[in-house]
């Protein structure tokens, strides 16, 4: 196997990959916010993530190092994921529903291709449009058929439109921010970014809410509820650790363009994960929207 297909295959694993782990975590998220507000939660994700990653740097496991590095794409990265859009997310979905953020956020790869073509001049094909769309269409109709509702605010909109334009440009970062950075370099940047933004607004919200009983409270958290702990132990070790890695390569890999084709599949896996461990239904709909999901991602990567 020559090393153009070795790349192409390592750039198609992680972003299949990461879409898996990111599917996952919803379910996880779910579970934790029902016993914590959404910025404990990031606060403890990322706090957790960034330790952990310090210490496998530290002990060797993974190699590190960010100095003698342009640091402008290194920044312009982690601000733009997880910080901006986290924080966009967050709040956005705390003005909207469930369906009209599934409806929003499904956009992510149809405008990561036009920053694409803009920013990096990546022009996708016909068959990454053609694939896109289809699993926009099995996005959408995985949405509806769980229920769609209508908050009909336009501060929230707006926040999850900033969700998916940081999203979108986010990937044109790391495309470029490669060129200097390797994936785990990347990763680490994100996670201390993360870690930095979201451990104090945490604890200001804490502090807000009860003051040093707050905060105490807030610390006290994954001791004394075990669901939190596991979803913050999986959330940082799976998505925010494993999952950006994978999807730092594989834009490393095999460009932006491909790597946003794959983004439908985290859908598909949130939809089996629901039924497999929230014991949420499975309709006939549902199936053929993930089946739909599935055909997008194989028209927009087979070859003609």
């Amino acid at each position: 196997m020559t090393s153009s297909r070795r790349n192409l295959l390592l750039g198609y694993l992680c972003a299949f990959g990461c879409e898996v782990v990111f599917g996952l975590s919803y379910s996880f998220t779910k579970n934790a916010t029902e016993t914590a507000t959404p910025l404990a939660l990031l606060g403890w994700r990322f706090a957790t993530a960034a330790a952990a990653m310090g210490a496998l740097a530290a002990a060797g496991v993974v190699r590190v190092r960010l100095r003698g590095k342009p640091l402008l794409p290194l920044l312009r990265v982690a601000l733009l994921s997880p910080v901006l859009y986290f924080l966009f997310e967050t709040f956005g979905v705390a003005r909207t529903t469930a369906a009209e953020t599934g409806v929003i956020v499904a956009c992510i790869p149809v405008v990561a291709l036009i920053v694409s073509a803009i920013a990096l001049r990546e022009k996708p094909s016909r068959r990454q449009m053609a694939g896109i769309l289809i699993t926009l269409v099995g996005v959408l109709a995985s949405v509806f058929a769980a229920g769609a509702t209508a908050s009909f605010s336009p501060f929230g909109y707006a926040l999850l439109g900033g969700a998916v334009l940081s999203y979108s440009f986010y990937f044109a970062a790391v495309s470029r921010a490669s060129r200097d950075w390797s994936g785990t370099e990347l990763t680490f940047a994100m996670l201390l970014a993360g870690a930095a933004v979201f451990v104090p607004l945490a604890v200001a919200e804490a502090v807000m809410r009860g003051g040093a009983d707050g905060a105490a409270a807030l610390l006290r958290l994954p001791a004394r509820d075990a669901g939190f702990r596991v979803s913050v132990l999986f959330l940082a070790l799976g998505p925010s650790i494993l999952g950006f890695f994978m999807s730092n390569v594989a834009v490393a890999k095999i460009g932006v363009n491909r790597t946003a084709t794959f983004i439908g599949i985290a859908t598909a896996t949130a939809i089996a994960a629901g039924v497999v461990f929230l014991h949420e239904p499975f309709t006939s709909t549902q199936g053929a929207a993930a089946a739909l999901i599935l055909l997008g991602v194989y028209v927009a990567n087979a070859k003609a």
